[in-house]
């Protein structure tokens, strides 16, 4: 299975979170993201492309190790990326991260790539 883990703040459209999915250049089989962010631009984007919506809790992506760190992001969530983090919680067991996190050209958005077994 192969997840893309997305953090954005407010004011991101559909729009937003399209050009940073095309930045990593992969075909998810689902987005991820943080329960509170599963929602809005998200399922907007995630109904066009046929895609299911991985909500997570803070507590499953507390602690997970990132190959980027944020500082923020760090502090807030304890673990170094948000997209990286959701994306190797939501792939399962064994993931594995094939595009660590990038910023969306609008500089709201964050997305990274992480391949599990396949359910």
């Amino acid at each position: 299975m192969i997840v893309a883990g997305i953090g954005y703040r407010s004011g991101t459209t559909p729009g937003d979170l399209r050009a940073a999915l095309a930045l990593v250049d992969a075909c998810p089989d689902a987005l991820a993201s943080l329960d509170g962010k599963a929602s809005g631009p998200l399922t907007t984007l995630a109904t066009a492309l046929n895609l299911p919506v991985i909500g997570l809790t803070e507590d499953q992506i507390a602690g997970i190790p990132t190959r980027t760190k944020s500082p923020r992001i760090q502090a807030r969530f304890a673990t170094g990326s948000l997209a990286e983090a959701c994306a190797l919680v939501a792939a399962g067991p064994a993931a594995r991260l094939t595009h660590p996190r990038v910023i969306g050209p609008c500089g709201r958005v964050t997305i990274a790539i992480a391949k599990g077994p396949t359910p």
